[in-house]
């Protein structure tokens, strides 16, 4: 491009200037929030120039190459952008009060677009089974800086208007993922969402709908159809009724049609609501969409897709086939007489039965889930219908208030299945006894020794049974003496609230005097049910005991088992990974927090490492925290945005107990296609110390929004873009010089989360190469090893001719002599190769070796005789196998060819 001729004028002088021991800066343009903005945002131009000794400048903006200046403020704003204000923009700034110029700046180009609406998808899809995980996906197409998003659900009020409902956790999903870890029935719903960014906001429109249907075993209540099909002929009278155990009227019939219409039937033109019952009395295509019963409260009973169709029909069933059913599919067709056709029916695709009336599945199977249709050579084909297969569910046979009792007290067995039943069976495996009862709960109020035993339960609704449950075994035991708890636990920490309490289940006995002892002393030190220290130390460390006197009686109870009470020093959590640290995108893995020497009452927290933009390590509490807090936090599958350092923390008591932070826990995640690579030059996970090492982030589209971020041995978190031991450019970090310091972890990551695979990058001193001394030590090996194989062959050669001048205490000795110095010769190699060892058991490795010479015969003549500088190269095969024996190092054992 062609230079105008001011900006050439100045080019010139700053040529001219250029003799002057100071380099010329060059301005830059700077554009927020984006090169890509919106009409209607407020957009700030900004133009900055780094010239040393200058103090004041005066600043001149350009637009699209032209000579007249619109603007001399460093930062010039459009307070309302519109398409007019794009174009390409370029500054250039003068010294105030003195003769210094600045270079002129590259120019940078601003695009505006019309008010975008926000693009809302689903992965990995919108029909989901009850306990599924799902992500709602928000993006502004084009942008991608800058924006907080909103979630919203679409409602429908008492006047009939659509309205979106801002959820009461949207904020966690601010970064554009909402994500349900598992999917409940109320989670049934048509979502929208928005963008927003910059002060004052600017908001983008609301996002496309985007359903979500969530199917359950069993749910609150169900969705009757008459016809009890799920498509339906156009014309005919279609019966839709909400039936739960009460036969209760709050319930409303909606529904949400192809054409993205929200609609209750309640106050609808479609049909006709009386009590929990909707009647559309004349069916048509525009009636094809998802039903669902719903209350005010939010309560959801499984939704059904219902087709309909002009012409030919699939009858296929309303609900979920359990697993062990039979399933019978027709196909039918409105103008047949009968209406059941012979025809073809399909599987996903495939045919799976032809020409029949009926096609029937005698006991369903998971395999048999699938979308369904069938064919008729003349009248065609029905919609395709998704047939879903649920498992039999298996109760939880809980007890209260615990397993093992006393003769006297109550207790109550509870059978628990997430869903809806009609009655519950308690079975003892002694005796078979079976009792049969309304609630989920089976109560003994005064239990005998003969209540013992294993129990069992299960639950039924209508003719289907449940699995029976794990069996739970009931222990009874003969009254004891008094017994003492410690809260929160026996083993506490300086300053925690410690409770002892003193029980005496005595029959008949209303009032207890209680008496308590420390250490065996005579002396009562309280008489009080609770005895509380509010502040532990380690002087209250000791055995307790309790005994118990009846009030305004004679009965006394015996003295209890003494309790230790333990007392240390303030805990720190100890936090660990399993299966591993390395993981790759989909494993399972779970992050272990405890408290060393205490596992009682803890509530964890968790939190993950950050970097501030001054570079300083934050810790961040994880938005979904708290689904950690019973001290395991598991991530079912790993993605790529998991990759990052974590630690936890423990509370417990009133008023609240905190340990200090645990050890720092990465994770390391790889996939298989991430959305950027981490490219390193010199290209290899090994480098010498004091080298330039190049790390760049690269994905297709040469984007600069990655950064470099690494995590060091010494367990430093450090952008490479705010740091002192790289620069970086655009989405490029070098390392000028590297050292020791700079082993650890690698990755790119943009502000948003995406991540690319972390590589593991070593430094080493450029004298600490290996190579040479395993080599060494391996050709030591070797020839120590023929050495040895030579002196038992001599020495048995020398037995067999009855040689016996020598002495077998001289034969062990040269023998222990050759051995001796067989390992002085390998010492070296030992302590390299078996520096890993530890005492006890180890592997003991089997190895054989054969050893080939790449010199051909001929020229091992030609060469005889001579001295050659290059060893003969030997190639060797390893066959390797392991045996676990005792022993402290291992052992290896060679067959050489």
């Amino acid at each position: 491009m062609e230079l105008p001729q001011l900006p050439l004028v100045l080019l010139l002088i700053s040529n001219i200037h250029s003799g002057q021991t100071e380099e010329r800066s060059k301005a830059k343009v700077s554009i927020k929030p984006d090169q890509h903005v919106f009409r209607g945002e407020t957009v700030t131009l900004r133009c900055d120039i780094d010239g040393e000794g200058v103090t004041s400048w005066k600043y001149s903006w350009y637009k699209d190459g032209s000579d007249s200046v619109f603007s001399e403020l460093q930062e010039h704003i459009f307070s309302f952008v519109t398409e007019s204000d794009a174009g390409k923009y370029s500054c250039y700034g003068a010294e105030r009060g003195g003769s210094r110029t600045s270079h002129i700046s590259d120019e940078v180009t601003l695009t505006v677009s019309d008010k975008p609406r926000a693009v809302l998808s689903v992965s990995p899809r919108k029909w989901l089974t009850e306990g599924d995980p799902v992500t709602l996906i928000c993006e502004v197409k084009g942008s991608s800086t800058g924006w907080t998003f909103s979630w919203f659900t679409r409602t429908v009020s008492s006047d009939y208007r659509n309205r979106y409902q801002l959820l009461s956790d949207s904020s966690r999903g601010a970064g554009g993922n909402y994500t349900v870890s598992s999917a409940a029935l109320n989670h049934t719903g048509v979502y929208v969402c928005s963008a927003e960014r910059e002060k004052p906001p600017y908001y983008t429109w609301y996002s496309n709908e985007q359903p979500l249907w969530v199917t359950g075993v069993s749910p609150p209540v169900s969705l009757i159809i008459s016809p009890n099909r799920t498509q339906h002929f156009t014309s005919v009278s279609l019966s839709l009724s909400c039936e739960d155990q009460s036969n209760s009227e709050r319930w409303t019939v909606r529904r949400y049609t192809d054409n993205e219409r929200l609609e209750d039937c309640s106050s609808s033109h479609w049909g006709s609501q009386t009590g929990s019952t909707c009647t559309i009395n004349s069916t048509s295509t525009l009636d094809t969409g998802v039903y669902w019963c719903q209350t005010e409260s939010g309560e959801i009973s499984h939704p059904v897709n219902i087709t309909v169709h002009p012409g030919v029909i699939l009858e296929s069933p309303v609900h979920p086939v359990t697993e062990g059913d039979s399933l019978t599919l027709r196909c039918l067709y409105k103008r047949s007489t009968p209406p059941i056709l012979r025809a073809d029916f399909y599987k996903d695709g495939s045919l799976i039965q032809n020409q029949t009336t009926e096609m029937i599945i005698s006991t369903v199977s998971k395999s048999h889930e699938g979308f369904y249709y069938c064919k008729h050579p003349e009248r065609g084909e029905s919609p395709k219908s998704w047939i879903s297969v649920t498992d039999i569910p298996k109760p939880t046979l809980t007890v209260e208030p615990q397993s093992s009792l006393f003769t006297g007290d109550s207790v109550t067995l509870r059978c628990e299945v997430d869903q809806i039943w009609d009655r519950w069976e308690f079975i003892r495996s002694r005796d078979s006894n079976t009792e049969s009862t309304e609630a989920a709960t089976k109560t003994i109020n005064s239990v005998a020794v003969s209540d013992g035993g294993e129990y069992r339960c299960r639950a039924q609704r209508r003719r289907l049974y449940t699995n029976y449950s794990e069996p739970l075994t009931v222990t009874i035991y003969e009254r004891p003496k008094a017994k003492e708890t410690i809260t929160p636990d026996q083993h506490v920490f300086r300053g925690e609230t410690v409770t002892l309490r003193c029980d005496i289940d005595g029959e008949g006995v209303t009032s207890w005097k209680y008496s308590w002892y420390k250490d065996g002393s005579d002396s009562v030190f309280s008489e009080l049910q609770d005895h509380t220290f509010s502040s532990v130390t380690e002087s209250v460390a000791g055995k307790y005991s309790c005994y118990g006197a009846e009030r305004g009686g004679s009965r006394t109870s015996n003295i209890s088992d003494e309790v230790t009470l333990t007392v240390s020093d303030k805990p720190r959590a100890v936090l660990s990974v399993s299966p591993q640290k390395w993981l790759t995108e989909g494993d399972p893995v779970t992050l272990i927090c405890e408290v060393n020497g205490s596992s009682t009452g803890w509530t964890f927290s968790w939190f993950t490492r950050t970097v501030s933009s001054d570079n300083r390590n934050h810790y961040k509490l994880l938005s979904d925290s708290s689904r950690g807090a019973g001290g395991n936090y598991t991530v079912s599958s790993a993605a790529l945005n998991h990759t990052g350092v974590y630690m936890c923390s423990a509370e417990r008591g009133k008023p609240v107990y905190n340990t200090t932070y645990s050890n720092k826990q990465p994770l390391w995640v790889t996939g298989v296609s991430p959305p950027v690579s981490l490219i390193i030059s010199p290209n290899r996970t090994q480098h010498f110390t004091s080298v330039s090492l190049s790390l760049s982030c690269e994905d297709q589209s040469n984007s600069n929004r990655w950064r470099v971020r690494r995590y060091t041995d010494n367990e430093r978190l450090e952008d490479c873009s705010s740091s002192h031991w790289g620069s970086q450019t655009g989405s490029t970090c070098t390392i000028n010089s590297t050292s020791t310091l700079d082993t650890g972890v690698y990755w790119c990551q943009t502000e948003s989360g995406e991540n690319s695979h972390p590589v593991n990058i070593t430094v080493h001193p450029s004298g600490s190469d290996l190579t040479p001394m395993i080599a060494g030590v391996t050709a030591g090996l070797t020839v120590t090893f023929l050495i040895i194989v030579f002196l038992v062959l001599l020495w048995r050669k020398r037995n067999n001719k009855g040689v016996r001048s020598q002495s077998p205490s001289r034969v062990s000795e040269q023998q222990n002599s050759s051995q001796t110095s067989e390992q002085n010769q390998s010492q070296v190699g030992n302590n390299t190769l078996l520096s890993d060892s530890v005492s006890g058991p180890t592997d003991v490795t089997y190895a054989e070796i054969e050893l080939k010479s790449t010199e051909k015969q001929k020229k091992n003549k030609e060469n005889k005789g001579k001295t050659s500088e290059v060893s003969d190269t030997v190639y060797s095969k390893l066959n390797l196998g392991t045996h676990q024996g005792a022993g402290s190092t291992d052992v290896t054992y060679a067959q050489v060819k």
